[in-house]
């Protein structure tokens, strides 16, 4: 949603206003369970103006990227956060940060994740 300067408009909110973006482990595709809904495959990515990755641009705020381990995280779940991230930095965008925790799945992956959080949380706030 904080990608999606339409929807955010809608509610009096600039997109561009948000300090920064820090998704755990996010689907950067069309979620699972909406992709469900319509009798779509699991292994059948799908991206439309309901994924983040629909809203890829220059001019977003920051975007910090943190998933699990490629080979213990969701289905995909990896994959699809490094096409975000290297569409992001294609599109133009300079604050765009892809982290993957080694030795991580998704659930286990927050606890050491919030290091990351912390870190670009006080880089913003030092920033502005």
């Amino acid at each position: 949603m904080g990608l999606n300067k339409q929807l955010l408009a809608a509610y009096n909110l600039d997109a561009n206003a948000i300090a920064g973006i820090i998704p755990f482990s996010g689907q950067a595709i069309s979620h699972y369970n909406y992709r469900k809904m319509l009798g779509i495959k699991e292994t059948q990515p799908i991206i439309d103006e309901y994924a983040p990755l629909f809203h890829v641009r220059a001019d977003a705020p920051p975007l910090i990227i943190i998933s699990g381990d490629r080979t213990m995280e969701l289905l995909g779940r990896y994959e699809e956060n490094a096409y975000f991230w290297r569409m992001m930095k294609v599109s133009g965008h300079k604050a765009t940060y892809l982290y993957e925790l080694d030795g991580y799945d998704h659930g286990a992956m927050a606890a050491p994740a919030f290091h990351i959080l912390k870190s670009h949380i006080f880089k913003v706030v030092k920033e502005n």
